[in-house]
């Protein structure tokens, strides 16, 4: 949402400058909201510490995450890097992208910011209501 909000007042500035929307412009603003990059197909030993260590050559690394199971506590296969630049990230994005890293070949991109509610995926398989009888996932 902040980078559809970015990029829409930078269109509106950019019209009432000169009359149209310059396409570099909306790609420095894309560009200027992305030091964040999702990282996915990682290997299941893959650390946070050795995530950072993989993308530390493209520049200062604030943190790397991976994202973790809260019920096995494993790896779900897939993390964030967050870099210190716009410019550092763009380089780890292009170098990368489709390489191999503990022996499988990662995907990189630049990481979305979520929208909306987070999907639901618990339980709901139903058990005894106290009444006598059993209810399913919608309470039946």
């Amino acid at each position: 949402m902040a980078f559809c909000n970015k990029v829409g007042s930078l269109l509106r500035h950019s019209i009432s400058q000169n009359g149209q929307a310059p396409m570099a412009s909306m790609l420095n603003a894309a560009r200027c909201m992305s030091s964040k990059l999702f990282i996915g197909g990682l290997s299941f030993g893959t650390s946070d510490e050795s995530l950072k260590e993989a993308f530390s050559s493209f520049g200062d690394v604030t943190e790397a995450r991976v994202i973790m199971d809260r019920t096995t506590g494993k790896s779900r296969g897939f993390g964030f890097v967050d870099f210190a630049s716009d410019e550092s990230a763009s380089s780890a994005l292009n170098a990368m992208d489709g390489q191999e890293l503990h022996g499988r070949n990662i995907r990189v991109s630049i990481a979305t910011e979520r929208t909306g509610p987070r999907p639901y995926n618990g339980g709901g398989g139903g058990g005894y209501r106290g009444d006598g009888g059993f209810s399913g996932p919608s309470g039946y």
